[in-house]
């Protein structure tokens, strides 16, 4: 039997940092929302508190994002207020993840956020990084790579974003339920991971020798092939009972190290 063709590679934007950055940090799957106050309180207080030039967030900041239509309420208008006031202190970038890839350019015009393309090959201290949420690369799971290939569509989206937010909500409501099904028992070593050999040639493509991405809750440093490399951020959760899961991936000039979020002076 053939193998399956390889997907097609990706358009890879490119953003190219200012010579004056000294720092610049990545953080993603924060999962915000109602019930997760602690982990607000800890993004506000690193994006307040950060020595970075700049703070790129890879994707899933919201636990789920229905349209900007909802960013005058609620915790949303909270996240709006925190990303807007942060905006004016150094730059914030954001990448669509798989909770939230409906933020639109009001959300990110109110608060003054750089759109980052998925992916986006950033220019800095005399390197190339690979950005991506990670989720496009998780080629084993069938069902999402279906469904994720639906729902980035143009029309999808129109169709969707032009039903009432409450019929949007209870449509999310039962795909969220159906997720929670279908992982119920698991543990996210359990999940579909990112592709070595995809990510590779994602790499290869590119010309870059490294990828940050989040998505997987995975948070490590893996070789995906000879002189290739993916680091992987780790999701935040510091709401959950025993949990205090927050890392920063942090890239100066002598390379990407991991630090804890930035605390109040």
């Amino acid at each position: 039997m053939a193998a399956a063709a390889a997907p097609a590679l990706p358009a890879f934007a490119e953003l190219r940092a200012p010579a004056a950055w000294q720092a610049i940090d990545f953080l993603s799957d924060l999962h915000l929302a109602d019930g997760t106050p602690r982990t607000f309180d800890a993004l506000a207080t690193h994006l307040r508190c950060t020595r970075a030039d700049a703070v790129f967030i890879l994707g899933d900041l919201f636990e789920v994002w229905l349209g900007d239509d909802a960013r005058h309420e609620g915790f949303a208008a909270a996240i709006v207020a925190m990303l807007a006031e942060a905006s004016t202190h150094r730059v914030v970038g954001f990448m669509a993840g798989n909770r939230d890839f409906l933020v639109g350019h009001e959300l990110l015009a109110d608060c003054g956020v750089l759109r980052l393309a998925d992916p986006t090959l950033l220019h800095a201290f005399g390197e190339r990084l690979l950005l991506t949420h990670g989720d496009a690369l998780c080629l084993a799971d069938v069902s999402y790579q279906q469904f994720r290939a639906q729902v980035r569509t143009d029309a999808w989206q129109r169709e969707f974003l032009a039903l009432p937010l409450d019929a949007r909500q209870r449509a999310a409501g039962a795909i969220r339920a159906e997720s929670q099904r279908l992982k119920a028992g698991q543990r996210p070593q359990d999940w579909a991971d990112v592709d070595a050999d995809e990510a590779a040639r994602w790499l290869r493509a590119a010309g870059a020798a490294q990828m940050v991405h989040g998505h997987t809750h995975r948070p490590g440093r893996h070789e995906v092939a000879p002189g290739l490399v993916r680091h992987v951020l780790s999701d935040w959760d510091l709401d959950q009972p025993g949990s205090t899961r927050a890392d920063v991936l942090r890239w100066e000039r002598d390379g990407l190290h991991r630090i804890a979020p930035a605390t109040a002076a």
